[in-house]
Parts: C-alpha cells; structure tokens; sequence
C-alpha cells in the first residue's frame, strides 16, 4: 500500500492507525506531566486491532462480540485520548485531525458491525 493511500478494510485501517498514533506519539516533545497520558494513548490505540483479531478468532459468537466490543471501547478511550492531548497540549494540528478523523472512523465501523451482528440474530 503506498503511504498516500487510506486503507479501507478494518484489517488495515487497525494496523495503520496504530503506527501513526506511535508516530505521532514519537515526534512529540512533552513535559514527564504527560508520559501517563501518551502512553495510555498508545495502549488504547494499539489495542484495538489485538482485540479485532482475538475477536475472529474466538470460540463463539459470543467471544467474538466480546472481542469487539472491548475493541470499540479501546476506539472510544483513544478519541477521549486524543481530545484530551489537543486541548491540553500544543501539538501538530493537521496530524491531531488526521487522527481524531481516523479514530471515528474505526468506532464507527466497529459500532456497525456489531449492530448488524445484532440485527442477524
């Protein structure tokens, strides 16, 4: 995939937003104050797509929307995360939108595809 090139399948989308948030997180220059707030971003952020994968491989229905939704809840953190950082922080604005568009965009697909795991059955 070229690097101008979004991603459209979940399976990418997951993996390219967690190596932008360490990116990002890595070309940032913050005060110790905030270590504990960037880390937690990177955990969230990079959980989300373990979490997918654990999903599909799970035993049951049911593991697999588990798996999804803790995927969705890491989503969530991630945007609050996110939000938090840029009201808080000067930080790369472009990059800062980039992310929060990215961030909505996995929960979103996520959210959908666990309402119409709901509505099949």
């Amino acid at each position: 995939m070229q690097e101008d090139e979004k991603p459209f399948n979940i399976r990418h989308k997951r993996y390219y937003f967690s190596r932008e948030v360490i990116s990002f997180v890595k070309n940032c220059k913050y005060e110790r104050i905030y270590n504990s707030l960037f880390d937690q971003l990177i955990r969230s952020a990079t959980s989300i797509g373990p979490n997918l994968v654990e999903g599909k491989s799970g035993s049951s229905r049911k593991d697999w929307r588990n798996f999804l939704v803790i995927a969705l809840k890491s989503a969530n953190e991630t945007k609050y995360l996110l939000c938090l950082i840029k009201d808080t922080m000067d930080v790369d604005a472009i990059a800062m939108t980039r992310l929060l568009k990215e961030a909505e965009e996995i929960s979103n697909i996520i959210a959908k595809i666990l309402i119409n795991a709901e509505k099949n059955e």
